[in-house]
């Protein structure tokens, strides 16, 4: 162990955190001088820089014209929350689950509403089997499994023509994968994760056909206040133009507005694609060149471009857990990689993320200290045995 040289090079930004994730290039606290501190959010001013919001994440994701995009509280959590109370119990309904948020959601739709769901898992790094699904049911699924590496490969299974409503938690999977709009009736993501944002918000995005069940059935539950979208059988449209339900952080808006412009000056979606593609395959090479660590996702066609989740595979690591802990903690206490630790209740190993505000070069110079982990902690399991 004495005679392995550490890397001489570190990653410039070594936040590769799943959430809250690496902000844009040449961040800068000055970046936020036009928000409009200390106003109401129902000013003027407020509502126009939540309009800004909604007008440029439809631009840039290319979200149709007659689809609603409202900025919403509690995260993606409370976009998801919000979608499934006020919209689900209309007809059956089908879950669908790859890792622990899509098992989240089953939770709350089985134990909390108490309907009486199919419920589809499939283990860590897998995804169900997609042609079994029947989208005549209403459909809630994960479409990026942050915790478990795995996303959807296109949106092919899903029909056009379909009864049901297809309710899609994409926050790992907006601004770095282009989603098939057409196929989606709900949208779900905060804006924490591929663009970098800070905490808090979350976005939800409807179809007309998922305007019209909201308009047209009433849950047999109570509905909190804060899950209300609709008054007296109609929509309630300024939630979906700069009036939000509760109070909004202007700050936060401020923040997502510049990465939002961000995004429009590298190229809109395709830059951000791009950008996702580059990092998560410079991953994908260093696990090719090294046999004792692999993806944890199975099939490379459902392989995650922003959560890229890793597993180590050598045959001399006895405690999984044990060996992947103390990996991330040195590159962490290195200096050159921070937040790389499996999800807790994921399958031990490591996460990276590599979404759209992460730079290659950073990824490249963080591939040496994964080896330089994996070697110090096997030469510690030698020696401890």
């Amino acid at each position: 162990m004495t005679d392995l040289t550490p890397p001489a090079k570190r990653p410039a930004n070594p936040r590769f955190s799943s959430g809250p994730c690496a902000k844009i290039p040449g961040y800068s606290l000055d970046m936020l001088a036009d928000a409009p501190l200390g106003r109401s959010h129902r000013a003027a001013v407020g509502k126009a820089k939540l309009k800004e919001a909604i007008d440029l994440t439809r631009e840039i994701l290319g979200v149709p014209a007659d689809y609603r995009i409202g900025i919403v509280p509690a995260s993606d959590t409370g976009a998801v929350e919000m979608a499934m109370w006020s919209l689900l119990g209309a007809r059956p309904v089908e879950m669908l689950a790859w890792e622990s948020f899509g098992e989240g959601w089953v939770t709350d739709v089985v134990k909390q509403l108490k309907l009486d769901a199919v419920v589809r898992k499939a283990p860590y790094g897998q995804i169900v089997d997609l042609t079994q699904v029947d989208f005549d049911k209403d459909v809630v699924l994960t479409w990026n499994g942050t915790t478990s590496g795995v996303r959807l490969p296109n949106g092919d299974a899903i029909p056009a023509a379909r009864a049901g409503l297809t309710i899609c938690d994409a926050t790992s999977a907006a601004f770095a994968i282009d989603l098939p709009w057409d196929k989606l009736d709900v949208t779900t993501f905060s804006w924490q994760k591929v663009l970098g944002g800070e905490g808090a918000h979350g976005v939800l995005i409807l179809s007309p056909r998922a305007v019209e069940r909201l308009e047209t059935y009433v849950p047999a539950w109570p509905l909190p206040k804060i899950f209300r979208l609709t008054a007296k059988g109609k929509l309630i449209e300024g939630i979906f133009q700069g009036e939000t339900i509760n109070t909004p952080s202007m700050l936060a808006n401020e923040d997502y507005l510049v990465a939002l412009k961000w995004a429009k000056s590298i190229g809109g979606l395709k830059g951000l694609i791009a950008r996702a593609n580059a990092n998560a395959k410079v991953v994908w090479d260093f696990c090719a060149a090294n046999p004792w660590i692999a993806n944890l996702a199975e099939d490379p066609a459902t392989a995650s471009t922003t959560s890229v989740c890793l597993k180590f595979t050598d045959p001399r690591i006895t405690d999984g857990e044990a060996f992947a802990k103390a990996a991330a903690k040195r590159i962490e206490k290195s200096g050159a990689g921070f937040d790389l630790g499996a999800y807790r209740d994921a399958p031990p190993g490591l996460r990276i993320w590599c979404g759209s505000t992460v730079e290659t070069s950073d990824v490249q110079a963080l591939m040496p200290w994964i080896a330089y982990a994996f070697e110090a902690e096997i030469a510690a399991v030698a020696q401890a045995a």
